[in-house]
């Protein structure tokens, strides 16, 4: 069963949109968008399981240049597809 969550990123000063940049089309990542509020990019990743997402979490995403702190929200059900 493949696994989803959101990844809220708060950046450095001024290096939002080049660390979302640098996250998008990565393994495991699906996107990689800036947005307003407290959070500066949230991310959605997939992976073939809850540690999977952990790793792409781990590895890649707080790894990443301009990466300050992280935040997962590991999805536990969704709703129907339109």
């Amino acid at each position: 069963m493949s696994r989803q969550a959101y990844v809220l990123i708060q950046a450095e000063m001024g290096l939002a949109e080049a660390a979302a940049k640098a996250l998008r089309g990565k393994p495991g990542i699906r996107a990689a968008d800036v947005v307003t509020g407290p959070h500066d990019i949230i991310a959605v990743v997939h992976g073939a399981d809850s540690d999977a997402v952990a790793k792409t979490v781990l590895n890649v995403i707080q790894t990443t240049k301009g990466v300050k702190n992280t935040s997962t929200y590991m999805v536990v059900s969704t709703g129907p597809s339109e």
